[in-house]
């Protein structure tokens, strides 16, 4: 295989390449910057919309992606800093920069970002042409588009659009975030009146109007109202025109002295969406008096006003991914149903009790989760369901199980977690339907977010209580279960259903399990377990045995997990890292981190599952590692203001399908895979070649097959060079 030349996205300017290894031991530079890592991350997905391997509309789907990704990441992240520097904040993060100085270089990094965005998507907008799938100019209509589009625009968004005059008697209108307007100038026929017009686009209003025809064409919303302001602005002439968007603060302050959190949620929801403006996009073409007057109006400085040449909004453009051409986007796939569920007649419980097996998302249905419910709602043997919520999404199947379960009579207990951002209001409304139903709803603590995937069904067997349970390191989420790669674990372990029955008495009761026997919870002792075996590990090392750890994360940014990891590498410990997004260590610097690999997989499905294996004396792979799930990423939030579980994997077909299967994969993986260097640069290995996805999508996984099956898939997965000890 001919490799193409590397891609590298590097968040690191020349200052943070002064790698002198004696000054790293206490140093800050022993750090990469959290957001400057996190703008690499998006690089990485914006690649992918440049990557020739996709289809055309996969392609513009990761552009899509990437540019949400900036946004939220603009409303959330960069507002918080911005609040630092108003109120004069110079903290310094954990790389040694302030908040001013953490913004500059965002800033600067952001815009070059931009600017490869709208390069991409001119280079996409062609070759959806070229596919007869076109997004078209003005001058391309005709005469019967225009006929077509007059009508829709009157019926379908007249009736939503609401012209100001800028004047002393209209106040300049409140735009939510991602507000999305028209500034406009014009003058008055006959009198040469002049006119300054905003009009907002409601974010209700689909961005692109479909056209007519048999071949696919778009119009974009601001070119179908320009067409007809003349039925806006009756007796007007335009004279200019711009396009601006803006981005809000969205995140939400925790008053800790709140004493009712549903009230509190239900105001604050309502006080986001007034949120301090903190970016301000305006379009090339705009006239320089008009982005003056609307960044006057707004409050921005005119120098610190992005002008965009492209198109606003970039995120809309996923509404260009149409259902009816297939042969532009990856070719479909069904989920596997786990064999092992299926040979015990499609019942969850029954295939349980006979073997712990994990169901590894999206490659396995995530029906097999909503089966466990829908049948312990329905099962008269049932006594008692538990159930955190963090994320459901808005036609959520398990909400409905536990609702039926409820009006059936059963001890029914959810944690619904208000705190999870962008979905507070979804959660509000799934408590009310749930408390109706008569459901023990709790919302867990103020100070803290309940982010543990747990379910606990209690099902009397036998005259005594037979608990099961269900872990996951993703949420309880249809949608996203079929693009994000998750595991779920299934056990009948009486320890397990103990600690999970404890981990639930504490999220009601708020009372801290004094001893758990297998489980290991944040914010009460994950980052010390994870340090104390990383410590077990250089202990191994030093006396000669194997030594050996592998993890795969979402993020990777606690200085103290960071900082163990470099003691390892410095002892001897063989470490591997595959990190989705932010990493905040360094690897690869001799001496210090040199037996360190950080690689990142972005590709069609996204990386969320969190896995830590640790040879334990015996090297990796090895029958006797000791391996984890969990909910958790190696993060100060995760690990101090968060609920989470960590835990352990002992089913020997599980620990084999985790360690021989999933990650062996994830370490061959070529197609999807950059390497970090000590800079924080990413470089791409190839385009081609092995591709974990690619791998997981044809090959079943081992715990979900049945028992007959199970020495055939291990024959046929050590062949293919994925599995097998060594």
């Amino acid at each position: 295989m001919t490799s193409p030349e590397p891609i590298a996205t590097s968040p690191s300017p020349s200052e943070d390449a002064n790698l002198a290894l004696d000054a790293l031991g206490g140093s800050p530079l022993r750090f990469l910057n959290r957001e400057l890592s996190w703008l690499a991350f998006n690089e990485r997905v914006l690649e992918e919309a440049a990557n020739a391997a996709h289809p055309v509309l996969e392609r513009l789907r990761f552009l899509s992606i990437s540019a949400a990704n900036l946004d939220e990441f603009y409303t959330v992240r960069v507002a918080g800093l911005l609040a630092q520097v108003k109120a004069g904040v110079e903290q310094l993060s954990h790389d040694g920069r302030t908040p001013a100085r953490q913004l500059e270089r965002i800033n600067e990094r952001a815009a070059v970002l931009m600017a490869e965005q709208q390069q991409i998507w001119r280079t996409l907008r062609a070759e959806m042409r070229e596919a007869r799938l076109s997004v078209v100019e003005p001058e391309e209509l005709t005469a019967t588009d225009r006929e077509w589009l007059e009508d829709h625009f009157l019926e379908a968004v007249f009736p939503l659009l609401t012209p100001i005059a800028a004047d002393p008697a209209h106040p300049f209108p409140f735009l939510p975030n991602l507000g999305f307007a028209l500034v406009l100038r014009f003058v008055r026929r006959g009198n040469g009146t002049p006119l300054t017009a905003l009009l907002p686009l409601p974010n209700q209003l689909p961005r692109f109007a479909r056209l007519p025809g048999d071949e696919v064409r778009f119009l974009s919303l601001e070119y179908e109202v320009e067409l007809f302001l003349d039925r806006l602005f009756p007796g007007y002439e335009k004279v200019g025109q711009g396009q601006f968007r803006i981005l809000r603060d969205s995140d939400i302050e925790i008053e800790e002295e709140a004493e009712d959190l549903v009230r509190h949620f239900e105001l604050a929801i309502k006080r986001r969406r007034r949120g301090g403006v903190i970016r301000l996009k305006v379009n090339a073409a705009m006239p320089q008096e008009l982005m003056e007057f609307v960044a006057r109006e707004l409050g921005f400085d005119e120098s610190a006003v992005p002008r965009v040449d492209g198109i606003l909004g970039l995120a809309d453009t996923s509404q260009l991914i149409v259902d009816d051409r297939l042969d532009l986007q990856f070719p479909r796939y069904q989920p596997r149903y786990p064999e092992r569920v299926q040979e015990s007649g499609g019942k969850v419980f029954s295939a349980i009790r006979k073997k712990d097996f994990i169901v590894h998302h999206p490659y396995e249905s995530f029906r097999t989760v909503v089966d466990f419910l829908e049948q312990a709602a329905t099962d008269p043997n049932v006594v008692a369901i538990k159930q955190t919520l963090y994320r459901v999404g808005n036609d959520s199947p398990i909400v409905a199980a536990l609702i039926e379960a409820a009006e059936g009579g059963k001890s029914v207990t959810a944690l619904v977690e208000l705190k999870a951002r962008f979905d507070e209001a979804t959660n509000l409304r799934w408590a009310r339907d749930l408390e109706r139903a008569g459901v023990h709803v709790v919302y867990g603590f103020v100070a803290l977010k309940t982010h543990a995937k747990v379910s606990l069904v209690v099902r009397r067997e036998d005259g005594a209580l037979k608990s099961y349970v269900h872990f996951a390191t993703g949420n309880y989420h249809p949608a996203t279960a079929r693009v994000y790669t998750d595991l779920s674990l299934f056990s009948a372990d009486p320890e397990l259903g103990c600690d999970a029955a404890r981990v639930f008495n504490y999220m009601t009761g708020t009372a801290v399990p004094e001893r758990l026997k297998k489980l290991v919870i944040s914010p009460h002792g994950i980052r010390a377990e994870i340090v104390r075996r990383i410590e077990a590990e250089i202990e191994h090392a030093r006396a000669g045995r194997p030594a050996a750890i592998w993890a795969k994360i979402n993020a990777l940014v606690d200085p103290q997990v960071i900082d163990a990891l470099y003691r390892g590498s410095q002892a001897g410990v063989e470490i591997d890292l595959v990190v989705r997004g932010i990493c905040c260590l360094r690897p690869g610097i001799p001496g210090f981190s040199d037996r360190i690999r950080v690689r990142s997989i972005v590709g069609r499905f996204l990386e969320h599952a969190r896995i830590v294996c640790f040879g334990d004396g015996h090297g990796l792979p090895a029958e006797e590692a000791r391996v984890f799930i969990s909910s958790a990423d190696w993060m100060p939030r995760n690990f101090d203001r968060r609920v989470e579980v960590l835990v352990p994997v002992e089913n020997p077909t599980v620990h084999r399908q985790i360690l021989d299967e999933i990650f062996a994969a994830n370490l061959r993986d070529e197609a999807q895979s950059w390497i970090s260097d000590a800079d924080g640069t990413y470089t791409r290995i190839a385009t081609d070649g092995f591709s974990c996805h690619q791998y997981f999508m044809t090959n079943p996984s081992l715990s979900g097959r049945g028992k007959s099956a199970e020495a055939r898939v291990a024959a046929a997965k050590s062949r293919s060079g994925v599995g097998g000890r060594g």
